[in-house]
This record gives C-alpha cells, structure tokens and sequence, in this order.
C-alpha cells in the first residue's frame, strides 16, 4: 500500500522551509532515540535477548536518522533536474520488480510481511559456541531467500552466500567479536540462492560467560540494498552533473575565444572617410549576452572599409548556442566579408550566403542585414534576410525603414533578394540590431518602440559609442532569452 505522504501529490520540489523543519525534526527525534537507548543499556538484562533485540533496534533507528539527516542536508543544498522529484511509494517493492522477483519470500512459502515495512528487512541472529546451537529469525530466512527448512547457517557456512571479495571483510568481523570482544559494524554483499545480490549491514557483540569468555554471538541485520542503490543514484547523478557543467563552462570558453576572435577588434567609435571625399562615418558596437543561458550565440556585428572607399555594415543571428553557432557565425561572416571586398553587392551576396549556410555540415538558420555605404553619394544600400529594418534616426525622431523582400538564410533553395536605397543626411543616425535586442517572447513590437523612444537622447549623445551606451543602459539588465547585437552608425558633417 503506498504511503499516505505521497498519495494523490504532484511531484513539486520542497520549499527550503519545509526541508528546514524536516532537519530539524530528524534532530529531535535522534534525540529521543538516543534517550530510549541509553534507558535500554541501563536497564538490560544481558540474558533478555528481548532487550538486545531493542537496543539493536535502537541503533538502526539511529543511523538511519543519521542517513535521513545527510539526506536531508543535499536537499537543502539543491536537488540536479535529473533526480526525481518524489521517491516511489515502496522502494523495495521497486527494487524487488527491478529483479524479477515481486515477493522476496514467496519462492520459498515464506510469509512476508508488507514489503516496504522495517521488519521485513531486519532479521536477527544469534550462534552459540558452546552447544554449536543457531537460531535465526524467520525475517533472515527471507532476507537470505533461504528455505526455512533448511535450518540456519552456522559461521561456518555464512561465508558461502558472501561475495569473494568482501569474505575477508566479514571474517574479520566474525573474528574480532568472537577473539577481542570487540562489537560488530560492517556491510558485505549476498547473493541469495535465487541469484538476488543484496547488501547487508551487520550490527552485533559477544555474549559472555560468567568467566568473561565469549559463550554465543548474536547480530541484527538490516538488508540495506536500496538505500545503496539509491545513494549510488545520486552519486552518479552529481558526478554525471558535475561533468556536464564542465563540459558547459569548457564549450564557453572556447564559444567566447572563437567570438572574440572573429568580432571587431575595436572598441569605441570607428571612423571611416575622415578627412576623405564625401561625409564620414562614425560607428560603434556591442554584444550582449543572454540573461537566460550560459552560452554564446551567433550573433554578429561589423563594419569593414572597402578597397573602393565604401563601408560594410552588417549585423545577423544564427540559431542555436555554443561553439556550433559561434563556429558557424564565424564562416558566414569571413564569406560576407570576402564577397564585399569582391565588390558584390548586397542582394547577390545574401543569396550567396542562403546557398552557403544551406549547404553547410551544420544545417542552421540566420537572419541577417548587409548594408553598403557610398561616402561620396552618401547612399546606403542595403538587402536583408528575414532580419529586423534599420531604425533611422533625424531630426530628434526615428522611424524604422521600409524592408525589400528577403527571407531567412537557409529557409529556402535559390532564394532572391531584393536592394532598397536611401540617401543619408548629415546628422543622421542608423541603428543595427538583431531581434534579441528587443524580443520578449512573442510578436510584440514594445521594444522597437522603446529604441524609437530613445531620439531625444540620441539626439544629444557626443557620439555613435555614447549611443550604444544609452541603448545598453536601456536594455542591458533585462533578462533576455537570447543574445543580441546593436550597432549605431551616425553621418558627420
């Protein structure tokens, strides 16, 4: 029958108060424990094995408290999501059906009490040296699957049911009881006659004679298998946790080196055509990461002066995170770089970059924007795939310009897209971004308007890194679902 505690509950993680209680509760009960049994040892009657049977008892209580309590205390610290939520209504009913056997007893016609209850999984014995008498309890017939008819084992034959490796752990022992006097503490493996292994937890001390010598051994033990089997799940659950963190924190690094090493190297405002033909440029950019995961994305930004005397600008985005992203980013963005500099203009070289991240190892979609800046004519070119407009900015308003036709890169095979043209006046100020930047979950338009909102100030920033320091002073500490770029281009005089 599965526990009361756990019936008709949904798996929900615990409050830290309710564990708080559960701790010390666990505690006070240790105490009370510690109590009965230390009124046990004052009272006994050493030939009352009624009263030895109670103090063994006692100490299991104990440490199973204390297993409780350590429990408790991992709770407290943080449970990994890959650990259930609730434990199952009847452990032993679990690891019995994990075996093949739903009733440890019922092979043998042994009558077994519930299976999750204590008493099923305690027994006691005891070994007497003086008339080689043994009696077991009938809880140890069923906790070794063994036939009652068969009689118990002497200390003899207890050895043959225990693994190879750990006999020598459990002759010890056997031997420093019945030798030195010394009290029994110790776990070794079975492997019970229907080929069930199951792990036991010894506890015992001599009984003595009038003369001081060792007349009899008895012991309680306590089959402790699925507490083994489950603190080994939690053992390799943290280390499996462990390891992914550091495969997280190494993929990172090496997302952020990659980065790092294929962005703008500069900082601050880049001027092009200063002291040149036409009006110059002054731009500026920033990354920022997202709030809601540890991992880089790829996402983009650049600006790169032309053999010819133009200017690049360009910003994008590919799906995904870590180094398959930034790795991907990073050979979209050397592609578009090397076709600019080719002289290809921006709507044959997004349909370049279509075909190229099409045929890619690491399939992937991007949107993206390729603008090309003529000095001279001060004409901005520009063709996107699937990315949000430019946000133009003049005369203390802004307004976002209207996008030519032009789907996500990698969607779809041959796509076209469109150029639009737009003559930039002195004072005019263009801002790149990609959608991370302004995005909250669905379709919703806020945050463009809120960079819309920002014209006033714009108007009165020193420069285009003055710029990028209000939209981050604006977006920066609101928790994005991804990463983002911005970059602000304004037209000097």
């Amino acid at each position: 029958m599965p526990s009361p505690l756990y019936a008709d509950r949904p798996a929900q993680p615990p409050e830290p108060g309710t564990v708080d209680a559960l701790i010390s509760q666990t505690r006070r009960l240790r105490g009370d424990v510690d109590a009965v049994r230390r009124d046990a040892v004052m009272d006994e009657d050493e030939d009352d094995p009624r009263n030895r049977w109670q103090r063994a008892l006692c100490d299991l209580a104990v440490h199973q408290l204390d297993d409780l309590g350590a429990h408790l205390d991992q709770l407290r610290a943080g449970i990994p999501d890959e650990l259930p939520a609730t434990p199952p209504a009847d452990a032993d009913a679990v690891g019995a059906e994990a075996e093949g056997v739903s009733d440890p007893g019922a092979a043998y016609g042994v009558p077994s009490p519930r299976t999750g209850s204590l008493l099923s999984r305690v027994g006691s014995a005891e070994w007497n040296l003086l008339n080689d008498e043994v009696s077991w309890s009938e809880e140890l017939y069923q906790i070794f699957g063994r036939n009652p008819e068969s009689g118990p084992m002497s200390l003899d034959e207890l050895p043959s049911m225990v693994f190879a490796e750990d006999q020598p752990l459990l002759q010890a022992l056997v031997t420093d009881c019945l030798i030195d006097g010394k009290p029994i503490d110790g776990e070794f493996r079975i492997v019970r006659t229907d080929g069930r292994v199951r792990t036991l937890h010894m506890m015992g001390e001599p009984v003595l004679d009038s003369d001081g010598c060792t007349a009899s051994m008895w012991a309680v033990l306590r089959d402790v298998s699925e507490l083994r089997r489950s603190e080994r799940a939690v053992r390799e659950s943290r280390d499996s946790l462990q390891r992914r963190r550091h495969i997280e924190r190494t993929e990172r690094r090496v997302a952020v080196e990659l980065q790092e090493a294929v962005l703008p190297p500069w900082r601050g405002s880049l001027r092009f055509a200063h002291g040149g033909p036409g009006a110059p440029l002054d731009v500026a950019g920033h990354y920022l990461p997202a709030a809601s995961t540890g991992l880089i994305g790829g996402d983009w930004y650049d600006a790169l002066a032309l053999p010819d005397g133009d200017a690049l600008l360009t910003v994008g985005d590919l799906t995904g995170h870590g180094v398959s992203a930034t790795s991907s980013m990073a050979m979209l963005l050397g592609a578009l770089r090397g076709m600019a500099v080719a002289g290809i203009r921006p709507g044959a070289l997004m349909g370049h970059l279509n075909q190229l991240l099409e045929s890619a190892v690491q399939p992937a979609l991007g949107s993206a924007m390729c603008c090309r800046y003529e000095p001279v004519s001060q004409t901005l070119s520009w063709a996107q795939a699937g990315h949000p407009a430019p946000l133009l900015f003049r005369d203390g308003t802004g307004r976002a310009l209207k996008r030519p036709d032009g789907v996500l890169l990698g969607a779809t095979t041959g796509a076209a897209y469109e150029e639009a043209e737009i003559r930039l006046l002195p004072g005019d100020l263009l801002m790149l971004h990609t959608d991370g930047l302004t995005r909250r979950g669905g379709m919703d338009d806020t945050g463009t308007q809120r960079l819309l909102g920002l014209a006033p100030r714009l108007a009165e920033a020193r420069d285009a890194q003055d710029c990028v320091r209000s939209v981050v002073e604006e977006f920066g500490e609101a928790p994005r679902e991804d990463d983002a770029c911005v970059m602000v281009v304004r037209v000097g005089h």
